[in-house]
């Protein structure tokens, strides 16, 4: 007799489109600020076995500012926005060509696209980035979206990445979105400053006691964004 999970289709099997986000703790050394290749080259593998399956996928990624402010020799610590922008205009370049000599290998086209928070705020911004998107993908390329910090100012920024990516699979209609990321998901605290704290596995409402659990930093921002299926 089978189990009554048995028939169960993962959400992320049975997506037609994906949008996965990656952080820049993954894909930039803390120490060296350079790119950790082998986990790139992993991702890449991944993210061609989805499209093998016949899966359209886009990936949004960070590590412009990591990867360029080691370029232009910035001390560790918080950047002024005018850095941030400097790092992000030498590591976008970075970043596009590894993801272009990586995914090119395999024949696979590479677009980057570059959005600011008002391309999802204003609707005729918002539908023209989403029709860009729409034809990247018919014409089989893999679209890599970053934000543009080269001209976003604090107020109009995204803020980090877990909020872009949310936005985009909005954009794109996508039936999943991944976050990966160094924190292995969401606990009842901050697992790097308390041992006690617990992973939850699946979040199926955001309640209050949700809502606390993710605290105030970036773990609450990430909760409302996490999603497979519809």
């Amino acid at each position: 007799m089978s189990t009554a999970g048995e028939n169960v289709v993962s959400p992320l099997i049975a997506a037609r489109r994906i949008v996965v986000k990656v952080g820049s703790a993954l894909l930039v050394h803390q120490d060296t600020g350079q790119l950790r290749h082998e986990w790139l080259t992993s991702l890449v593998a991944d993210l061609l076995r989805l499209r093998a399956r016949g899966q359209q996928v886009i990936l949004v990624s960070s590590g412009a500012i990591a990867l360029g402010r080691r370029e232009l020799g910035l001390a560790a610590g918080v950047l002024r926005l005018d850095e941030s922008q400097a790092a992000a205009a030498v590591g976008q370049i970075r970043l596009a060509h590894a993801y272009k000599e990586l995914l090119g290998e395999h024949g696979v086209t590479v677009a980057q696209v570059l959005l600011t928070l008002e391309d999802s705020e204003q609707r005729q911004r918002y539908l023209n980035a989403r029709a860009t998107l729409e034809s990247l993908l018919a014409l089989g390329a893999l679209p890599v979206i970053n934000e543009n910090d080269t001209v976003a100012t604090a107020e109009i920024r995204y803020g980090d990445n877990d909020r872009l990516g949310a936005r985009v699979a909005q954009m794109a209609g996508a039936d999943c979105l991944v976050l990966l990321s160094d924190v292995e998901g969401l606990f009842t605290a901050d697992p790097n400053r308390n041992p006690e704290a617990r992973f939850i596995e699946r979040v199926t409402a955001v309640t209050p006691d949700i809502e606390a659990a993710g605290g105030q930093d970036r773990r609450r921002r990430r909760l409302p964004h996490v999603h497979c299926g519809r």
